[in-house]
């Protein structure tokens, strides 16, 4: 399994978080090395659409109803919206390579390890499979993470915290393993609806198979957002 983590080239506090997230992981003796990939940018961002084909779908004020997957797309903080795009185009390209290759571990850049890697993702039947601790990384945290706990299975479905028609997917997407099949999938929903945020599309609602482990391998270093501000 190879582990790519997503820099955005140039940005201190990306590459200071790069940084850490290598430190963390040779500290506990993870088995792999952390590759470096370069994230889309705000400023290459529309060329990317362009040469993907991708057509940006998601609401930039107040809610929206959308009505092909039934679900409500509420607008994320957003300062710069390129950089909001860029984010999820850099995910998309990602995905775009494991679909080809083999289970990959995306990492961005605020992730950091506190657990060693343990385990063999192919032994598990989620497509796709969140290993970060929710306390600080997405909203309704404590009710989230709480719910893992609760749960004796070691590797569990997302679970649900909030109203079926608001997507719930992974804490932060800062830290998943996703199989090519997942990847497969994930291509197939932004050719289907659009590009969204990576962690809005990458739901439980559609897809069956996105699961958590019940032992948090990574956190996420509390850097400031390079998305929201």
């Amino acid at each position: 399994m190879k582990a790519l983590a997503i820099v955005i080239p140039g940005n201190e506090i990306s590459e200071l978080g790069y940084t850490r997230l290598v430190e963390s992981s040779k500290a506990v003796g993870n088995d792999f090395d952390i590759i470096r990939w370069d994230a889309v940018t705000a400023e290459n961002v529309d060329s990317f659409l362009k040469i993907a084909n991708l057509i940006w779908n998601y609401p930039w004020q107040g809610e929206v109803n959308d009505f092909a997957t039934g679900l409500k797309k509420s607008a994320y903080t957003t300062k710069n919206p390129k950089s909001r795009i860029a984010c999820a185009c850099s995910h998309y390209a990602l995905w775009t390579l494991a679909s080809i290759t083999e289970p990959i571990l995306i990492l961005e850049h605020d992730a950091y390890f506190i657990n060693k890697i343990d385990f063999d993702p192919s032994g598990t039947k989620a497509q796709i499979l969140g290993i970060n601790n929710p306390i600080g990384a997405t909203r309704r945290a404590k009710i989230y993470h709480d719910k893992i706990i609760e749960n004796p299975l070691p590797y569990q479905l997302v679970p649900w915290i909030d109203e079926f028609n608001i997507p719930q997917g992974l804490a932060g997407n800062s830290a998943y393993i996703i199989k090519p099949e997942g990847a497969k999938k994930m291509l197939e929903l932004v050719k289907e609806y659009g590009l969204w945020p990576n962690d809005a599309i990458m739901c439980r609602q559609l897809i069956s198979t996105l699961g958590i482990t019940k032992k948090f391998y990574t956190g996420v270093q509390g850097l400031p957002s390079t998305t929201t501000l």
